[in-house]
């Protein structure tokens, strides 16, 4: 049996003001549901976060549950696959405010022995390992899953000048890709169109069947989360590489 929730904010802060109150909240909410056994606490923090994420809450009492999600043994790698898929149906804004929060409460660092380690510090997601797809890459870059169940999502991590051959999102319906930039400077590029500059909260819708590149400024680190669009008959086709002289051209 797990330890026993005891909560007493309840009658700390309201005890006199709402003394109702404060015995459901610190008896029957926490002294019962929290302590009943079918589903184990670090479950139910989870469920809390969620739950709280959802319905717009992103005050000190999220930042105590998500703090109450790591006490009970939920990793920065779990946490952030968590608010990740949450965000998928509650929305881009809470997804980015309950991040804000959870970077301060896993706030873990690592001994900054490398440029990689360094730029690790300053992004929410793990970098990885090195892309397996690498030979579709100019320079460095790195893969990291971050949700792989029910929509797909990895964070690509460019190191600098670092950007991927021309490629298309085939599909006959629907298809495409979405990328989510979390950290770092960047570029997006659509064939016969100037390169966008993409920096961290910037969202880039990719169409089925374009012809498109993306990857790191010559001069900073950059990641991005890519989520593939679920299409029919889709594939990708890898192009040619884009070349130093026109990448050298981009400010």
């Amino acid at each position: 049996m797990s330890e026993k929730i005891v909560q007493t904010a309840g009658r700390e802060q309201l005890g006199e003001f709402a003394p109702t109150f404060a015995h459901l909240n610190d008896d029957v909410l926490f002294g019962e549901v929290w302590n009943e056994q079918s589903i184990d606490v670090k479950t139910r923090c989870i469920i809390t976060v969620v739950s709280l994420m959802a319905s717009g809450i992103t005050d000190s009492s999220l930042s105590y549950h998500l703090q109450n999600a790591k006490a009970h043994g939920v990793t920065k790698e779990e946490i952030a696959a968590i608010i990740t898929h949450a965000t998928m149906y509650v929305g881009w804004p809470k997804g980015w405010a309950v991040f804000r929060l959870a970077k301060e409460v896993w706030n873990e660092t690592s001994p900054e022995l490398t440029d990689k380690d360094r730029y690790q510090n300053t992004i929410f997601f793990p970098i990885g390992e090195e892309n397996p797809y690498g030979q579709f890459f100019v320079g460095q870059s790195y893969l990291a899953p971050v949700s792989t169940e029910q929509v797909p999502v990895y964070n690509v991590t460019f190191e600098p000048a670092c950007r991927n051959n021309w490629h298309i999102h085939h599909a006959t319906s629907g298809g495409g890709q979405m990328l989510i930039c979390v950290g770092g400077r960047g570029y997006y590029q659509e064939w016969g169109k100037e390169a966008v500059e993409l920096t961290p909260g910037t969202v880039i819708n990719i169409p089925a069947n374009v012809k498109h590149w993306h990857g790191a400024a010559p001069d900073s680190w950059f990641s991005h989360l890519a989520l593939e669009i679920a299409g029919e008959e889709a594939s990708t086709e890898w192009c040619e590489a884009v070349s130093d002289e026109d990448y050298g051209k981009l400010k």
